[in-house]
Protein backbone atom coordinates (compact mmCIF):
# COMPACT_ATOMS: atom_id res chain seq x y z
CA UNK A 1 0.00 0.00 0.00
CA UNK A 2 1.35 3.27 -0.87
CA UNK A 3 2.19 6.18 1.37
CA UNK A 4 -0.33 8.31 -0.08
CA UNK A 5 -3.32 5.44 0.32
CA UNK A 6 -2.63 5.06 3.96
CA UNK A 7 -2.72 8.75 4.24
CA UNK A 8 -6.20 8.87 2.39
CA UNK A 9 -7.76 6.44 4.58
CA UNK A 10 -6.15 7.79 7.75
CA UNK A 11 -7.90 11.10 7.01
CA UNK A 12 -11.00 8.73 5.87
CA UNK A 13 -11.49 6.61 9.23
CA UNK A 14 -10.88 10.44 11.11
CA UNK A 15 -13.02 12.03 9.51
CA UNK A 16 -15.62 9.40 9.83
CA UNK A 17 -15.00 8.74 13.61
CA UNK A 18 -15.63 13.07 13.92
CA UNK A 19 -18.88 12.38 11.68
CA UNK A 20 -20.05 9.97 14.17
CA UNK A 21 -19.27 12.06 17.55
CA UNK A 22 -21.10 14.87 15.66
CA UNK A 23 -23.97 13.43 14.62
CA UNK A 24 -26.09 13.34 17.68
CA UNK A 25 -25.39 17.53 18.11
CA UNK A 26 -26.01 17.94 14.50
CA UNK A 27 -29.45 16.56 15.14
CA UNK A 28 -30.20 18.64 17.63
CA UNK A 29 -29.55 21.72 15.40
CA UNK A 30 -31.96 20.15 12.54
CA UNK A 31 -34.32 19.53 15.03
CA UNK A 32 -34.15 23.01 15.97
CA UNK A 33 -35.65 24.05 12.92
CA UNK A 34 -38.63 21.55 12.93
CA UNK A 35 -41.93 21.58 14.19
CA UNK A 36 -43.02 19.11 16.91
CA UNK A 37 -44.78 16.45 14.19
CA UNK A 38 -41.58 16.45 11.89
CA UNK A 39 -39.68 15.53 15.27
CA UNK A 40 -41.89 12.94 16.27
CA UNK A 41 -42.33 11.83 12.37
CA UNK A 42 -41.16 7.72 12.03
CA UNK A 43 -39.14 7.41 9.95
CA UNK A 44 -37.72 10.28 10.95
CA UNK A 45 -37.93 13.46 8.21
CA UNK A 46 -34.23 14.38 6.83
CA UNK A 47 -36.19 16.62 4.38
CA UNK A 48 -38.85 18.83 6.15
CA UNK A 49 -39.36 22.69 5.49
CA UNK A 50 -37.03 24.81 8.35
CA UNK A 51 -39.00 27.19 10.54
CA UNK A 52 -37.69 30.01 12.99
CA UNK A 53 -40.51 29.81 14.92
CA UNK A 54 -38.92 27.41 17.99
CA UNK A 55 -36.15 30.23 18.35
CA UNK A 56 -38.83 33.35 18.05
CA UNK A 57 -41.06 31.37 21.02
CA UNK A 58 -37.62 30.91 23.18
CA UNK A 59 -36.50 34.65 22.92
CA UNK A 60 -40.26 35.42 24.23
CA UNK A 61 -40.32 32.88 26.65
CA UNK A 62 -40.07 34.43 30.07
CA UNK A 63 -36.85 34.48 32.21
CA UNK A 64 -35.00 33.24 29.34
CA UNK A 65 -32.97 36.31 28.14
CA UNK A 66 -32.14 36.31 31.95
CA UNK A 67 -31.31 33.09 32.42
CA UNK A 68 -29.26 33.97 29.64
CA UNK A 69 -27.61 36.51 31.03
CA UNK A 70 -26.65 35.06 34.24
CA UNK A 71 -24.78 32.29 32.64
CA UNK A 72 -23.10 35.06 30.41
CA UNK A 73 -22.13 36.73 33.87
CA UNK A 74 -21.40 34.24 36.28
CA UNK A 75 -19.11 32.09 33.71
CA UNK A 76 -16.81 34.81 32.51
CA UNK A 77 -17.09 37.27 36.02
CA UNK A 78 -15.79 33.63 37.94
CA UNK A 79 -13.46 32.67 36.10
CA UNK A 80 -11.83 36.18 35.78
CA UNK A 81 -11.70 35.91 39.29
CA UNK A 82 -10.20 32.66 39.14
CA UNK A 83 -7.21 33.57 36.67
CA UNK A 84 -5.99 36.37 38.22
CA UNK A 85 -5.94 34.69 41.76
CA UNK A 86 -4.51 31.55 40.52
CA UNK A 87 -1.66 33.47 38.11
CA UNK A 88 -0.46 34.86 41.54
CA UNK A 89 -0.82 31.77 43.42
CA UNK A 90 1.05 29.80 41.04
CA UNK A 91 3.79 32.01 40.59
CA UNK A 92 4.79 32.15 44.80
CA UNK A 93 4.35 28.21 44.06
CA UNK A 94 6.57 28.06 41.02
CA UNK A 95 8.84 30.74 42.64
CA UNK A 96 9.08 30.86 45.76
CA UNK A 97 8.42 27.12 46.85
CA UNK A 98 7.26 27.45 50.23
CA UNK A 99 7.37 24.18 52.71
CA UNK A 100 5.42 21.07 51.55
CA UNK A 101 4.34 22.60 48.27
CA UNK A 102 3.58 19.26 46.64
CA UNK A 103 1.19 18.72 49.53
CA UNK A 104 -0.28 22.16 49.29
CA UNK A 105 -0.87 21.64 45.35
CA UNK A 106 -2.17 18.12 46.42
CA UNK A 107 -4.67 19.46 49.17
CA UNK A 108 -5.62 22.16 45.67
CA UNK A 109 -6.70 19.38 43.33
CA UNK A 110 -8.28 17.25 45.93
CA UNK A 111 -10.98 19.76 46.05
CA UNK A 112 -12.52 19.40 42.45
CA UNK A 113 -11.66 15.38 43.56
CA UNK A 114 -14.78 15.66 45.33
CA UNK A 115 -18.37 15.12 43.67
CA UNK A 116 -20.92 17.65 44.26
CA UNK A 117 -23.20 15.78 45.99
CA UNK A 118 -20.84 14.85 49.03
CA UNK A 119 -20.96 18.85 49.66
CA UNK A 120 -23.99 20.28 48.77
CA UNK A 121 -25.73 20.06 52.08
CA UNK A 122 -22.91 22.02 53.99
CA UNK A 123 -22.52 24.16 51.19
CA UNK A 124 -25.94 25.02 51.12
CA UNK A 125 -26.73 25.36 54.99
CA UNK A 126 -23.71 28.00 54.74
CA UNK A 127 -24.83 30.28 52.49
CA UNK A 128 -28.34 30.14 53.67
CA UNK A 129 -26.47 31.23 56.78
CA UNK A 130 -24.99 34.03 54.76
CA UNK A 131 -27.75 35.03 53.22
CA UNK A 132 -26.01 34.13 49.91
CA UNK A 133 -28.91 32.15 48.45
CA UNK A 134 -30.40 32.91 45.28
CA UNK A 135 -27.31 36.20 45.55
CA UNK A 136 -25.18 36.65 42.08
CA UNK A 137 -21.74 37.67 44.11
CA UNK A 138 -22.11 34.85 46.51
CA UNK A 139 -22.37 32.26 43.01
CA UNK A 140 -19.95 34.10 41.49
CA UNK A 141 -17.50 33.60 44.55
CA UNK A 142 -18.37 30.16 44.72
CA UNK A 143 -17.49 28.99 41.19
CA UNK A 144 -14.30 31.04 41.08
CA UNK A 145 -13.06 29.03 44.44
CA UNK A 146 -14.33 26.29 42.51
CA UNK A 147 -12.62 27.01 39.17
CA UNK A 148 -8.92 27.64 41.23
CA UNK A 149 -7.62 24.39 42.09
CA UNK A 150 -7.07 23.53 38.38
CA UNK A 151 -6.07 26.88 37.18
CA UNK A 152 -3.00 26.70 39.16
CA UNK A 153 -2.17 23.41 38.42
CA UNK A 154 -2.04 24.74 34.57
CA UNK A 155 -0.94 27.67 35.38
CA UNK A 156 1.99 26.47 37.79
CA UNK A 157 3.13 24.19 34.59
CA UNK A 158 3.44 26.76 32.50
CA UNK A 159 5.46 29.26 34.81
CA UNK A 160 7.77 25.87 35.62
CA UNK A 161 8.99 26.11 32.05
CA UNK A 162 9.96 29.91 31.89
CA UNK A 163 13.37 30.06 33.07
CA UNK A 164 14.35 32.20 36.63
CA UNK A 165 17.25 33.79 34.78
CA UNK A 166 14.52 36.29 33.53
CA UNK A 167 13.40 37.01 36.71
CA UNK A 168 16.76 37.38 38.26
CA UNK A 169 18.20 39.99 35.15
CA UNK A 170 14.87 42.15 35.62
CA UNK A 171 15.85 42.10 39.37
CA UNK A 172 19.41 42.94 38.82
CA UNK A 173 18.16 45.80 35.97
CA UNK A 174 16.27 47.69 38.97
CA UNK A 175 13.15 46.00 37.89
CA UNK A 176 10.53 45.17 40.73
CA UNK A 177 8.69 42.00 41.52
CA UNK A 178 5.67 43.85 40.53
CA UNK A 179 7.87 44.16 36.85
CA UNK A 180 8.80 40.74 36.74
CA UNK A 181 5.32 39.16 37.00
CA UNK A 182 3.33 41.51 35.22
CA UNK A 183 5.85 42.21 32.50
CA UNK A 184 8.17 39.50 32.03
CA UNK A 185 6.17 36.25 33.10
CA UNK A 186 3.06 37.20 32.24
CA UNK A 187 3.00 37.84 28.65
CA UNK A 188 5.07 34.11 28.42
CA UNK A 189 1.98 32.36 30.08
CA UNK A 190 -0.51 33.71 27.75
CA UNK A 191 -0.93 30.25 26.03
CA UNK A 192 -1.85 28.66 29.99
CA UNK A 193 -4.08 31.64 30.48
CA UNK A 194 -6.10 31.06 27.76
CA UNK A 195 -6.29 27.36 28.20
CA UNK A 196 -7.13 27.66 31.83
CA UNK A 197 -9.93 30.40 31.05
CA UNK A 198 -11.90 28.20 28.43
CA UNK A 199 -11.68 24.87 30.58
CA UNK A 200 -12.92 26.51 33.84
CA UNK A 201 -15.38 28.81 31.69
CA UNK A 202 -17.10 25.00 29.85
CA UNK A 203 -17.26 24.01 33.62
CA UNK A 204 -18.95 27.08 34.90
CA UNK A 205 -20.89 27.22 31.86
CA UNK A 206 -22.33 23.79 32.26
CA UNK A 207 -22.22 23.19 36.21
CA UNK A 208 -26.24 22.29 37.39
CA UNK A 209 -26.64 21.28 40.95
CA UNK A 210 -24.78 24.01 42.88
CA UNK A 211 -27.20 26.90 40.79
CA UNK A 212 -30.66 24.40 41.42
CA UNK A 213 -29.61 23.92 45.12
CA UNK A 214 -28.30 27.24 45.86
CA UNK A 215 -29.27 29.74 43.33
CA UNK A 216 -33.17 31.44 42.86
CA UNK A 217 -35.26 32.87 40.60
CA UNK A 218 -32.90 35.64 39.89
CA UNK A 219 -29.73 33.52 39.40
CA UNK A 220 -30.75 30.62 37.23
CA UNK A 221 -28.92 29.83 34.35
CA UNK A 222 -29.81 27.78 31.23
CA UNK A 223 -28.67 24.24 32.96
CA UNK A 224 -31.27 24.43 35.23
CA UNK A 225 -33.60 26.04 32.97
CA UNK A 226 -33.38 23.12 30.35
CA UNK A 227 -34.10 20.79 33.44
CA UNK A 228 -37.00 22.49 34.74
CA UNK A 229 -38.44 23.19 31.14
CA UNK A 230 -38.06 19.90 29.40
CA UNK A 231 -41.44 18.37 30.00
CA UNK A 232 -44.81 20.51 29.06
CA UNK A 233 -48.21 19.47 28.48
CA UNK A 234 -47.57 15.98 29.60
CA UNK A 235 -44.62 15.01 27.64
CA UNK A 236 -41.00 16.07 27.03
CA UNK A 237 -41.50 19.68 24.77
CA UNK A 238 -38.55 18.38 22.39
CA UNK A 239 -38.72 21.63 20.20
CA UNK A 240 -37.85 23.68 23.33
CA UNK A 241 -35.69 21.20 23.95
CA UNK A 242 -33.52 21.22 20.65
CA UNK A 243 -33.44 25.10 20.84
CA UNK A 244 -32.60 25.89 23.66
CA UNK A 245 -29.49 22.83 23.52
CA UNK A 246 -28.69 24.98 20.05
CA UNK A 247 -28.40 28.09 21.63
CA UNK A 248 -26.72 26.80 24.98
CA UNK A 249 -23.80 25.03 22.94
CA UNK A 250 -23.32 27.68 20.56
CA UNK A 251 -20.68 29.74 22.88
CA UNK A 252 -18.55 26.82 24.04
CA UNK A 253 -18.16 25.53 20.53
CA UNK A 254 -17.35 29.17 19.27
CA UNK A 255 -14.61 29.38 22.91
CA UNK A 256 -13.20 26.28 21.72
CA UNK A 257 -12.75 26.75 17.94
CA UNK A 258 -11.04 29.97 17.73
CA UNK A 259 -8.36 29.16 20.87
CA UNK A 260 -8.62 25.36 19.97
CA UNK A 261 -4.25 25.63 19.82
CA UNK A 262 -4.32 27.41 23.33
CA UNK A 263 -6.50 24.20 24.74
CA UNK A 264 -4.05 21.95 23.39
CA UNK A 265 -1.00 23.42 24.90
CA UNK A 266 -3.27 23.60 27.70
CA UNK A 267 -4.14 19.92 28.16
CA UNK A 268 -0.27 18.95 28.24
CA UNK A 269 -0.44 21.62 31.95
CA UNK A 270 2.67 23.31 29.79
CA UNK A 271 4.76 20.52 30.30
CA UNK A 272 5.97 19.83 26.65
CA UNK A 273 7.75 23.59 27.10
CA UNK A 274 11.42 23.21 27.75
CA UNK A 275 13.28 25.84 29.68
CA UNK A 276 13.12 28.77 27.77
Amino acid sequence: MSERLRQGLYHLILWLVALLFFSPVAWIVLCSFKTRSDILAVPPKLVFTPTIANYLDLFQRENFLLELRNSFTLSILAVVIAIVVSFLAAFCFSRFRPKATDFLMFLLLSIRMLPGAAVIVPVYLMYVAFGWKDDLAGLTLFYAMFSIPFSVWILKGFIDGISPRFDETALVNGGSWFHVIFKVVLPQVKPGLIAAFIFNLIFVWNEFLFNFIIGGRTTLTIPVALATGTYSEGGVDWTFVSTLTTVYILPPILAIYFFQKYLLVGMTFGTVRGEV
